[in-house]
């Protein structure tokens, strides 16, 4: 297929956070990689593209921010991640939670464009009670994805349970956003499921995304619990006390590519 119009909606995880910067000065992100491949697979090698997303955001949010906006951008493709923020709430209703993720793809999908939905991360190499607990909601949640997906005719990156992606390197040292090369990936298996057969655009054979990194002189356990420590003082004590305050991180950021760029396979 040709993809003449991308957009992108979601959360952190689309807008690209902690990867390579762009010449913009911001994170490029998977989202940013897809758009140059699709651009590299057009017979003129350009692409019409746009990023709705922000950071932080949850599922409620994202529909009411930035559905309208995407619809009127009328894209032959458009990806959708939400929910994962709502997942890592106390109290969500995982079922109610799938049913208006549910809805909201119905919505891109009325008008027949093909949309990209995604499973969550259900690990990020965490152990231990706090990490099974989160795993058990989030592995609850990607069985409603799976079932919009068949249900609407979405495609899907299912990304949630490949063991590749679990493994810390592919994770930036705050355990909830992607490195460069989780964006490297994700990016691989997006274009994967578009049907892009070159494997120079798509980065390798097809499931190259799913091989394990090579194996690497596993940490001592004094620098595991340094880097336990160090990881609740810089990351997880910040995100609590937002959740006390409620705020957001992303109250203050606005969308990277609220209308469309062109994108040029020579960038």
């Amino acid at each position: 297929m040709e993809v003449r119009r991308f957009v992108a909606c979601g959360d952190s995880f689309t807008e690209g956070l902690h990867d390579e910067l762009g010449p913009d000065g911001r994170h490029r992100g998977w989202s940013d990689r897809v758009a140059e491949g699709l651009a590299r697979a057009n017979a003129d090698g350009t692409l019409s593209y746009a990023n709705l997303a922000v950071r932080g955001k949850l599922l409620d949010e994202v529909v009411a921010d930035q559905l309208p906006a995407a619809l009127a951008l009328d894209a032959d493709v458009f990806s959708f991640h939400a929910g994962g923020n709502d997942v890592l709430r106390p109290k969500v209703e995982v079922e109610a939670l799938v049913r208006r993720y549910e809805q909201a793809v119905r919505e891109l999908r009325a008008g027949g464009a093909e949309v990209v939905l995604f499973t969550v991360l259900e690990r990020a190499g965490g152990t231990g009670r706090l990490a099974d607990a989160l795993a058990r909601k989030f592995a609850l949640f990607n069985a409603g994805v799976r079932r919009t997906a068949q249900r609407t005719g979405a495609r899907l990156v299912d990304v949630g349970g490949v063991a590749a992606l679990q493994d810390r390197r592919v994770w930036d040292e705050d355990r909830l956003h992607l490195a460069p090369e989780g964006h490297r990936r994700v990016a691989g298996a997006v274009l994967e499921v578009l049907g892009i057969d070159d494997e120079a655009i798509r980065g390798g054979p097809v499931g190259w995304w799913r091989t394990p990194l090579p194996s690497g002189v596993p940490a001592a356990r004094t620098a595991k619990l340094a880097g336990d420590v160090r990881w609740v003082r810089r990351h997880l004590l910040p995100w609590v006390g937002r959740r006390v305050r409620g705020v957001s991180s992303g109250d203050a950021v606005a969308c990277k590519r609220p209308e469309p760029v062109q994108v040029r396979a020579e960038a």
